[in-house]
């Protein structure tokens, strides 16, 4: 996630520089074919690269609004489960009896390696990797078996309530609300995965590529009197302003792929660990995560 700190010019223009040399490329040429063939190129009236400018506008606003919805929702699911892992770890504490406080902790830490590993799996990463703080070699063993890691160490913990429930160390009351608790993280799980899954429809990006260098093909015949160093550097700032913001929308479109644009989930399980450790009475070791960049993951 970007933070209010001052973003790298170097950063910026890498993001689009192969883009620029492609219309420093283009504009170069139209300038000579221009120039060399200008009694057969037709005068190129300027409301036709402003109507392909217009129709750029609306299809990068369409792209951008639906970009930011997948990154607000990706963020909204990680912080409904930062409050339920709050609720969860009170939950357990209120209804299960007293003298299993080994049963809790057992669960919490638990889920504190579901976070992270559904946090390494949305980025694509192993989301077995690096849980040995947390889960005992039996889970580690169970968790082998299985592809989809955070939904095995999700059904461990179902597994664990179900025993406390039936060796009368839960109240049913407390058993459902739990588990109530317990369907809201598997529907979080879901919907992350389902926006992992779902890919933005990329005929938007090679149609808005081609729609620009249309656009600045057809401006830089209309610019046909201007000379070339202040007609090519015009092409590049515009053209500039219009990839900057496809690029844009192209990564928020993907909240979980390792970018700076990307849901902090790194950073959100390193606070629901605090939180959950802080609960459960325990010596925190583990900081807040900060960034000295301009983005923390």
């Amino acid at each position: 996630m970007l933070l209010k700190k001052r973003i790298p010019l170097s950063y910026i223009f890498n993001k689009i520089k192969f883009e620029l040399f492609h219309v420093l490329i283009i504009g170069l040429v139209v300038y000579y074919l221009t120039t060399r063939f200008r009694e057969f190129i037709p005068v190129m009236p300027l409301g036709i690269p402003a109507f392909l400018g217009t129709a750029i506008s609306v299809i990068l606003s369409f792209k951008l609004n639906q970009s930011y919805d997948r990154w607000w929702e990706a963020r909204k699911i990680w912080g409904s489960i930062v409050n339920d892992s709050r609720s969860f770890i009170l939950q357990l504490q209120s209804f299960v009896t007293k003298g299993n406080e080994g049963d809790i902790r057992k669960i919490a830490y638990r889920h504190i390696a579901w976070c992270y590993s559904l946090s390494q799996s949305l980025r694509g990463h192993d989301g077995g990797d690096n849980l040995n703080e947390y889960l005992s070699v039996d889970d580690l063993g169970v968790l082998e078996k299985h592809q989809n890691k955070h939904l095995a160490i999700l059904q461990l913990n179902s597994k664990h309530v179900t025993d406390l429930r039936e060796n009368e160390r839960l109240h049913i009351f407390g058993h459902v609300q739990i588990n109530n608790t317990m369907v809201s993280f598997s529907n979080a799980m879901g919907m992350a995965e389902r926006i992992k899954s779902t890919v933005f429809p990329v005929t938007y990006r090679y149609f808005l590529h081609l729609i620009i260098y249309l656009f600045l093909i057809t401006l830089s015949i209309s610019l046909r009197d201007i000379k070339s160093y202040f007609e090519i550097p015009l092409l590049l700032v515009i053209s500039a302003a219009f990839f900057l913001l496809e690029k844009t929308a192209s990564h928020l479109e993907n909240p979980f792929s390792n970018l700076p644009t990307d849901t902090p989930m790194t950073a959100i399980c390193n606070t629901i660990e605090i939180n959950v450790k802080n609960l459960l009475s325990e010596e925190v070791n583990t900081a807040p995560a900060v960034s000295e960049s301009f983005y923390i993951l």
